[in-house]
């Protein structure tokens, strides 16, 4: 059994943490396990500044810290916060997985996230890992909205349609912590990684 510590980017409330918890049970390939915990008071309660960035990464940094027992960490973001570039043993990000697996398998890849501040640091973030993203779209949603999976999807919809039609083959989901429906051309990046880390040993 490979047991991963994951720990969120901004602070949530106990029901945002539980539904998160069950996603990754429901996600988990068999061999893996994931425990998650809030990233806590020092966690901003989303991501729309550089200052929370800052403030998710020093949040992340002191959780992974203090975890043990686990046989990886993984912060559960695709801004792989706390996660270094080289990635530093014990810690994997998620992005860095993805990124790196989209690459090899020849895609144009794509990214769309719920603000501007998270698409900018979505594209720095892949260009350290060596892989310039076709665009970015911003789908202008409230945090609020990571949990609503209807109205994430539906703006995901029309979203995904124009960056293919563009020539992404691979579009990347710019939240970890979202349900998104079947659709060959996109990516859940918590999905994705879960099954990296379960065929590879990562």
């Amino acid at each position: 059994m490979t047991r991963i510590f994951s720990v969120t980017p901004i602070h949530v409330d106990a029901a945002e943490l539980a539904r998160r918890r069950r996603r990754y049970a429901e996600l988990c390939p068999d061999g893996v396990s994931v425990h998650l915990v809030d990233g806590g008071i020092g966690a901003p309660p989303e991501l729309a500044s550089q200052e929370d960035l800052r403030a998710s990464d020093r949040a992340v940094a002191d959780a992974l810290a203090s975890a043990s027992g686990y046989d990886l960490a993984m912060p559960d973001c695709v801004l792989d916060p706390a996660v270094p570039d080289p990635v530093r043993p014990g810690a994997r990000g998620m992005l860095e997985l993805v990124i790196g697996h989209l690459a090899r398998e020849g895609h144009t890849v794509a990214g769309v996230t719920r603000n501007r501040v998270i698409a900018d640091e979505l594209r720095r973030r892949a260009a350290g890992y060596g892989t310039e993203l076709l665009d970015v779209t911003v789908l202008d949603l409230d945090v609020a909205d990571i949990a609503d999976t209807a109205r994430w999807n539906a703006a995901l919809r029309t979203a995904v349609d124009g960056l293919a039609a563009r020539g992404a083959t691979a579009v990347i989901n710019g939240c970890s912590a979202v349900d998104v429906e079947p659709d060959p051309r996109l990516v859940d990046p918590a999905a994705l990684a879960l099954r990296l880390i379960a065929g590879t040993g990562a």
